[in-house]
């Protein structure tokens, strides 16, 4: 009979939805270091002071490339190409961070301005997903999804 209610109670807990948590404080941390990656690439510091929140394991999805960009590593080698357009401006608009324990994902709408090699200067927005896992007590990317929004030039 002890082990049927164990049983019971096991499957009730993992019948259990996850319910994001509201934490003003990881949600403040989340997006710090969101727009510290930004400051960063602004900055024009190297790529690997860029990656320095992104996990080993990272995996990102973009508008500029058909498949998966696997990995830290690869993402640090393509940071480290100079770019033809640099951001002079970014924004961060309808942030919302929603947590899971030790997982939190950031989605929000980017509102940019690129300036190309030309001098010229124009718009760049994408809806973003940003996913952090704490890992040794620090929270670190693990995925990023940056897609294009319909009908914008970018």
């Amino acid at each position: 009979m002890k082990i049927l209610a164990k049983l019971m109670v096991a499957t009730s807990l993992l019948a259990t939805p996850a319910i994001a948590a509201d934490d003003p404080r990881v949600t403040a941390e989340i997006v710090a270091l969101a727009r510290s990656q930004w400051a960063s690439e602004a900055a024009g510091q190297s790529a690997e002071q860029q990656m320095a929140s992104v996990a080993d394991d990272y995996t990102e999805f973009n508008g500029d490339y058909p498949t998966r960009i696997d990995g830290k590593a690869m993402a640090t080698r393509m940071a480290e190409v100079p770019p033809y357009q640099k951001s002079v401006f970014a924004d961060m608009q309808n942030a919302k961070v929603q947590t899971y324990g030790d997982t939190a994902i950031l989605t929000y709408n980017y509102a940019g301005i690129t300036r190309g090699a030309d001098g010229k200067t124009n718009p760049s927005v994408a809806k973003s997903t940003r996913v952090y896992v704490k890992q040794g007590g620090q929270w670190k990317l693990v995925h990023a999804n940056f897609a294009p929004v319909p009908g914008a030039d970018n």
